[in-house]
């Protein structure tokens, strides 16, 4: 018996392994007709302490790179994926995209690369990918590149 998927997201964080998980994320959409949710995570924790200098702006620049890194993505409607998000999301990388993005989109695959962009956070508190697998209530995709 095969596995179908219809709500397909990636975790786009600019790095090799999310490129990796993408092109991964691409296939399985096209053998489902599935959606793919391309999302990055704003990692609030950081925005928080600057609000209260009132770096406001900062946000504002961090949504706008957010939301061109994701742009830059959306390359997978060229390859023949009828329905692509793109979605930007302020919280914790490991929590937001299993509770709440997950929730919204009825995501019943989540694609990641292995590994991503912060090294120190993955020596600290461990992977964002680890954080995904423990709590995502649907399958799980981990992409080595």
């Amino acid at each position: 018996m095969t596995q179908t998927y219809k709500n397909i997201i990636v975790g786009i964080d600019g790095s090799k392994e999310a490129e990796a998980a993408l092109r991964k994320a691409v296939e399985i959409a096209k053998r489902n007709d599935a959606t793919l949710h391309l999302v990055n995570i704003i990692d609030s924790r950081v925005y928080s302490m600057l609000e209260a200098y009132n770096f406001t702006e900062e946000e504002k620049r961090a949504e706008e790179v957010a939301t061109s890194l994701l742009e830059g993505y959306k390359e997978a409607e060229t390859a023949g994926i009828e329905n692509v998000n793109l979605l930007v999301e302020y919280g914790s990388p490991k929590s937001a995209i299993t509770q709440d993005v997950a929730k919204k989109v009825e995501a019943d695959l989540i694609v990641c690369g292995a590994t991503g962009l912060n090294a120190v956070e993955r020596f600290l508190v461990g992977s964002v990918t680890t954080g995904i697998i423990r709590s995502a209530n649907c399958d799980v995709l981990v992409v080595r590149p």
